[in-house]
C-alpha cells in the first residue's frame, strides 16, 4: 500500500508539471527535452510468469499529459543477445512480436482502453471490461511511431482526449487509471507497471491512479461511405451510400449516429456446424457497434451471455426475408459525476422491421461500482414486445477479494395487442456471482453460482446460450513460477473444479471434475491440457421439448501446443478426445477424437501463407430428428483452411483465406425416448447424411488516412446437405465446386474530422 501511494503522490507531481503543455513530435524518437516534466517510470516488474521480479532488460517509460493528448514515451533496452522480432502484423493480430501496451481507464471504473504498438509499428487497440476481458472489435484515431538504434527500440504515443468518455475532474484536475507493459516476443517475458496482471481476477482496478489537468478536444466527425457489389450468381449489381456522425462536445458527452448504414460484413465469418439446440455466438466488427460500446457491456458468467448482442440489429428478419434493413441507429453516452449513462437506438425498416433500445446507468464508489441495464425491442411481425432489465455490482472489499453480482429480469408480451384475450405474457429471472480470492504464495479460489430460470428470455437483444439452468462450481487454483534454470518452462498454472449443473425443475444434468494447466514457455509459446470427468445424467435440450436423455458417465479431454515463430516457421496443434454419446460402452461408444496442425511460413517479415488440417471422428454422434426420435451416427469430417496474409507497409494489407469442410455421418441406430430419458432402440427410418461447405475470400484494404478505407473484397461460398453418405475426404472435395454465392464488393470511406 505504500508504494502505491508514493507512485499516486509522484504522479500528482508529474501532472503539476505537466501543465506547462510541452509540444511533442511523435516520430518514434525521444529528443532531449521533449518530455522534460514527465513522470519517468523505470521499476518495470515481471508479470509473465508472474513473479514480481524486476524485468530482465531495462525498460524506461514517460508519461505527459499534453493539451493535445496523453503522450507515452518507451525506451525498451534490447541488446544482441535477445533477438528482435522483425515480423509486421496487420491491425488487431494477435502475434507473439516485441511491443509496447498502453492501457487507461479513464475515470469510468469499468471500461478500460488498451493501446499495442509493436517494434514495427503494428498497433492493436482494444477494450476492456470486467476487470480483464479484452475485445479487439474496437479501433480508435491515436498516433504512433517507432525507432531504434543498436542499443534499443523506441516507441511514442499519443492518445487524444476525444478518444473515449472521461470525467469533468474536479479543481482543474482529472484521474485516471494507467498500466503500462513491455513484452519480449522471443522469450514471452512480460514486465508491467504497477505489477498487475489480466491473469488475477483483477486487473483493471489494479491500475495506478494519476492526475492531470483537465483537458478538453471537441471532435466532430463525419464519415461518410459509397459501396458497390456485384453479385456474379444473380447478375445483380447494388449501390448504396451513407454516413457514420460522431459528435464529441467535451469528456462528458458523445453522440454516434448512422444513416442508411451499410452493415454488411468485409470480414467473413467462420465456418461452423452446429447442429444442436444452443446458438452460435459471432462477434461484431461494424464500426457504429464498436464505437465506445464498453458502457453497455453487461454479462455473465454464462459463455458470451451479454444483454445487448448487436449482432441482432440487422440480423435474420422476422419474416425471413433475408438480413434487416437498418434505416439508422444512435448511441449516446455520458457522465454525470461520478454517474454514467449510455442510450442505444437501432430501428430496422419494413413491416417486419424491429427497433432496438437499451439505457444504461452506472455508478462508481470507493470500493465498488454498480449499474441498470433496461433493453426493449418491438417485434411487430410477431405482435411481440420483449423488455429485460438487468442490475450488476462489481464490489472489491478488499485486495484478495472481488465479487461480482449480476440480477436480471426479462418481460414478454406477444399477442396481447392485436388479441388481448389470447395474448401471452412470461417474466423470468436470473441472477449470477462469482466470488474470487487470492491467497498467498499463488494459490486462488473461486466460487461461481448461476441461475436463470425456464422463463427468462433475454435473446431478443441479449445472447444467452440457454435458460432453464442451476450451475455451481468450486475451483482452486495454484501458479508455480519458481522454475529450474535449466526448465523449458516459465510457469505452470494447475487448476482443479468440481461443478453442478441441474436445471431450474430440478433434473440432475451433470456433475463434473475438471483438472486443467496452463503453461508458459521461456520460448514465447505455451501449452494448455485439460481433462473433464462427467457423471451420469441428463440432456433437456437435445430432443427440442419433446422429452429428456439420460447421458452414461463421460470423459473429454484436450491438449493444445503453441510454437511462436523461429526463423520462417510458427505452429500450432491441438489434440482432444471424448467417449460421449449413448449406447454399448465397449462397442459404438468408442473414443472419439479431433486434432488440428497449423503450420505457417514466412516468406518475408510481412508476407506469410498458412494452411490449417483439421480432421474428426466422433463415433455416437447425437442428431435430433423429430418428436423424440435420436439418431446417433458415426462421423468423419475433414477441414482444410489456408491463407495469404500480406502486409503491404503499415496501412495496406491484403489477406486470402479459404475453408472447405467435408463431413460424412453414417447411422448406427436410431433411439426414441422413454419419458424417464431412457434411451430405447428402435427401427424408425433415418438417414445417413454428408455435407460439403465453402468460404473464400480475397480482401484488399488500405487505410489511406485515420479511419478512412477503401476496400476491394471477393467472396465466393456455399454449402451442399446430402440424404445419404458420402465419404468425408469426397465430401471435402465436392465443396471446391460450390458456388451458391459469389460476390464482388468495392467500399470507399473517407473521415472528415471538424
Amino acid at each position: 500500500m505504500r508504494s502505491r501511494r508514493v507512485a499516486t503522490l509522484s504522479l500528482a507531481i508529474l501532472a503539476a508539471l505537466s501543465s506547462q503543455a510541452y509540444a511533442v513530435n511523435v516520430d518514434g524518437k525521444i529528443e532531449p527535452g521533449e518530455y522534460a516534466g514527465a513522470q519517468h517510470v523505470t521499476d518495470f516488474r515481471i508479470t509473465q510468469p508472474l513473479t514480481g521480479a524486476p524485468a530482465s532488460q531495462p525498460t524506461e517509460a514517460w508519461i505527459l499529459a499534453t493539451p493535445e493528448g496523453l503522450a507515452i514515451a518507451f525506451k525498451n533496452t534490447q541488446p544482441a543477445s535477445v533477438p528482435r522480432t522483425k515480423q509486421r502484423i496487420r491491425r488487431d493480430e494477435q502475434a507473439q512480436v516485441d511491443r509496447d501496451n498502453l492501457m487507461i481507464d479513464f475515470g469510468d471504473g469499468r471500461t478500460g482502453y488498451n493501446f499495442m504498438v509493436s517494434s514495427t509499428d503494428g498497433i492493436n487497440d482494444a477494450v476492456i471490461t470486467n476487470e480483464n476481458s479484452f475485445s479487439t472489435d474496437w479501433d480508435g484515431n491515436w498516433k504512433h511511431a517507432v525507432s531504434e538504434d543498436a542499443e534499443a527500440w523506441y516507441v511514442e504515443m499519443l492518445i487524444p482526449w476525444y478518444i473515449a468518455p472521461m470525467g469533468k475532474g474536479k479543481d482543474g484536475k482529472r484521474t485516471f487509471r494507467i498500466y503500462l507493459d513491455r513484452v519480449i516476443g522471443s522469450t514471452g517475458e512480460r514486465a508491467a507497471w504497477p505489477a498487475a496482471s489480466f491473469e488475477r481476477p483483477r486487473f483493471l482496478s489494479d491500475f495506478t491512479p494519476i492526475e492531470v489537468p483537465v483537458y478538453n478536444q471537441a471532435l466532430i466527425a463525419i464519415t461518410p461511405y459509397v459501396s458497390g457489389l456485384y453479385d456474379n450468381v444473380g447478375h445483380d449489381e447494388t449501390f448504396d451510400t451513407g454516413a457514420d456522425i460522431f459528435w464529441k462536445p467535451n469528456g462528458q458527452f458523445q453522440l454516434t449516429a448512422t444513416l442508411n448504414p451499410d452493415f454488411g460484413q468485409v470480414e467473413s465469418d467462420d465456418i461452423v456446424v452446429n447442429f444442436s439446440a444452443n446458438e452460435t455466438f459471432f462477434s461484431d466488427k461494424r464500426p457504429f457497434f464498436t464505437e465506445n460500446q464498453g458502457p453497455f457491456e453487461f454479462t455473465t458468467p454464462s459463455d458470451f451471455s451479454q444483454l445487448v448482442y448487436t449482432r441482432r440489429v440487422g440480423g435474420p428478419a422476422d419474416d425471413g426475408s433475408g438480413p434487416g434493413d437498418i434505416t439508422a441507429a444512435v448511441k449516446a453516452n455520458g457522465s454525470f459525476g461520478a454517474t454514467k449513462y449510455g442510450v442505444l437506438v437501432a430501428d430496422e425498416a419494413d413491416e417486419a422491421g424491429r427497433t432496438f433500445s437499451a439505457l444504461r446507468l452506472s455508478h462508481d464508489f470507493a470500493t465498488q461500482s454498480v449499474g441498470m441495464m433496461y433493453t426493449k425491442v418491438d417485434r411487430p411481425f410477431y405482435d411481440r414486445d420483449a423488455q429485460v432489465v438487468g442490475f450488476d455490482q462489481n464490489w472489491r472489499p478488499n485486495e484478495r477479494l472481488s465479487i461480482q453480482n449480476r440480477l436480471i429480469f426479462s418481460d414478454i408480451d406477444e399477442g396481447a395487442d392485436n388479441s388481448p384475450s389470447i395474448g401471452k405474457s412470461e417474466k423470468g429471472d436470473g441472477f449470477t456471482t462469482i466470488i474470487d480470492y487470492e491467497m498467498d504464495k499463488g494459490w486462488r479460489q473461486q466460487w461461481l453460482g448461476m441461475h436463470f430460470s425456464d422463463s427468462l428470455q433475454i435473446n431478443d437483444f441479449g445472447f444467452l446460450s440457454r435458460n432453464n439452468l442451476n450451475y455451481a462450481h468450486w475451483q482452486v487454483m495454484k501458479r508455480f513460477t519458481d522454475m529450474p534454470a535449466d526448465s523449458k518452462f516459465s510457469s505452470h498454472d494447475w487448476r482443479a473444479r468440481i461443478s453442478a449443473t441441474d436445471n431450474d425443475h430440478g433434473l440432475d444434468l451433470q456433475r463434473q471434475f475438471r483438472l486443467s494447466v496452463q503453461n508458459q514457455m521461456k520460448d514465447g509459446g505455451n501449452s494448455y491440457a485439460q481433462i473433464n470427468l462427467n457423471t451420469a445424467g441428463y440432456d433437456d435440450r437435445i430432443l427440442r421439448g419433446n422429452g429428456i436423455l439420460r447421458t452414461p458417465s463421460n470423459f473429454n479431454a484436450f491438449a493444445e501446443r503453441n510454437w511462436p515463430r523461429k526463423g520462417d516457421w510458427s505452429f500450432y496443434a491441438n489434440f482432444g478426445a471424448n467417449n460421449s454419446g449413448i449406447g454399448d460402452a465397449n462397442n459404438s461408444r468408442a473414443i472419439g477424437w479431433n486434432t488440428q496442425f497449423q503450420p505457417t511460413y514466412f516468406i518475408s517479415d510481412a508476407f506469410s501463407v498458412y494452411v490449417t488440417l483439421y480432421a474428426e471422428r466422433t463415433p455416437q454422434w447425437m442428431i435430433w430428428q423429430y418428436d423424440n426420435l435420436l439418431g446417433t451416427f458415426n462421423e468423419h469430417a475433414e477441414q482444410i483452411d489456408a491463407g495469404v496474409n500480406w502486409n503491404i507497409g503499415t496501412n495496406q494489407e491484403l489477406r486470402v483465406k479459404m475453408q472447405s469442410l467435408g463431413l460424412d455421418a453414417k447411422l448406427r441406430q436410431a433411439w426414441r425416448m422413454e419419458p424417464d430419458g431412457t434411451p430405447i432402440p428402435t427401427n424408425d427410418p433415418v438417414n445417413d447424411f454428408s455435407l460439403s461447405n465453402l468460404g473464400f475470400q480475397v480482401r484488399y484494404r488500405w487505410e489511406y488516412k485515420p479511419l478512412s478505407y477503401l476496400y476491394v473484397v471477393y467472396g465466393r461460398g456455399g454449402d451442399l446437405f446430402n440424404e445419404y453418405s458420402n465419404e468425408a475426404r469426397d465430401a471435402l472435395r465436392d465443396a471446391y465446386s460450390l458456388r451458391d454465392s459469389e460476390q464482388l464488393v468495392v467500399k470507399f470511406t473517407y473521415r472528415w474530422e471538424l
